[in-house]
């Protein structure tokens, strides 16, 4: 019998032993667990700035990890030898979360103010970042999240109360676009919605030509984003060629400045990256 996995709107419905979308999850005696469960794949004192969080303790550092797995295929995307990886793929480190947690306070001498789930897609990780996230509350570590934010609306809620910020990428603003990416438009959506509503969220947006680069179409994601309010930080990060889109050239940066314009019209905190 198949079991159906709730972490992600994928829904992936799996045999035993059979593993989902995101290749980290897998169908174990009739459920569907993290198999990626603390294993460490990346690892760094990363400046704040970096993920980007421009309006969360700048000036700070945060340890950064990452496992591997994602539950989008992005032709574009940055960490495409982890998120495109399997177990076998990839080496790996087991980290329990009782010990991240004691590296991260081992790095308060130098500046570290807690522990970013990122370069992967954490939430496919999400009992782990879970049981890490509750740990990390008592240590008085701060709990970071960077995501693509395709998460079901349940699991995203019990765990929002043990994060402190996050940055989510909203990829492109339209149903059409989620799906090249292979994604859900209006999961992401609403999880951006429930983030804005508990938690300090900055927003990121890659431009990449002849996707999202349309001034109707920042328009109408600045609006939304202003919506929710128009304090939420966008992020405009410029395209550079990666994984299966090699053959296309950088998105130019004036575009990434025109852009800029158009989403200062409703968004007070707009920034540039890659430029």
């Amino acid at each position: 019998m198949k079991t159906v996995c709730p972490v992600c709107p994928r829904a992936c419905a799996l045999e035993e032993g059979q593993h989902g979308y995101c290749r980290a999850r897998v169908n174990s005696n009739g459920r569907v667990i993290c198999e990626n469960y603390g294993r460490i794949t990346s690892f760094a004192l990363d400046p704040i700035e970096k993920k980007p969080l421009s309006m969360f303790h700048p000036g700070s550092k945060i340890l950064s990890v990452g496992s591997y797995g994602c539950n989008m295929d992005c032709a574009y995307c940055q960490n495409c030898e982890i998120s495109g990886a399997d177990a076998q793929s990839v080496g790996w480190e087991s980290v329990s979360p009782e010990v991240l947690i004691e590296t991260a306070v081992r790095y308060f001498p130098r500046g570290n103010i807690g522990i970013a789930f990122t370069y992967n897609e954490p939430l496919i990780g999400y009992e782990y970042v879970l049981d890490t996230a509750k740990l990390a509350k008592a240590a008085k570590l701060s709990v970071v999240l960077v995501s693509n934010g395709m998460i079901m609306p349940e699991p995203w809620k019990r765990l929002l109360p043990y994060v402190d910020a996050a940055n989510i990428d909203l990829k492109v603003f339209s149903a059409e676009g989620y799906r090249k990416l292979g994604g859900y438009f209006d999961a992401v959506c609403e999880s951006i919605s429930l983030a804005a509503e508990q938690i300090h969220l900055e927003i990121t947006t890659l431009i990449v030509p002849g996707l999202n680069d349309t001034d109707e179409m920042m328009r109408a994601e600045a609006d939304w984003i202003s919506s929710l309010s128009p304090n939420i930080p966008l992020h405009l990060s410029r395209f550079f060629p990666r994984h299966r889109m090699q053959n296309l050239s950088p998105t130019p940066p004036e575009t990434i400045y025109r852009l800029a314009n158009i989403a200062r019209e409703s968004i007070q905190h707009v920034f540039t990256g890659n430029l």
